[in-house]
């Protein structure tokens, strides 16, 4: 696990969809590793959902565009 965190900001969607598939698939080998012997990094789980909730709160701020009609004024 790298200690730095990468900027997100600056990838675009289809680089952050590819990051999405690695860490899922990541998440997923961990844990059939875990079904047949204890982990040696304990925090690896939590640590791999939060990275894959950063990307897709990331790809959910670019999917949003800004509106310029607002709906509650006429």
């Amino acid at each position: 696990m790298k200690n730095k965190k990468e900027n997100l900001k600056g990838m675009k969607e289809n680089e952050l969809k590819k990051k999405l598939v690695d860490l899922e698939e990541s998440i997923r080998i961990l844990r059939f590793k875990a079904e047949g012997s204890k982990s040696k990094n304990v925090k690896e789980h939590a640590t791999l959902k939060k990275q894959i909730a950063r990307v897709l709160t990331e790809i959910n701020k670019n999917n949003k565009k800004p509106s310029k009609n607002k709906a509650g004024k006429k």
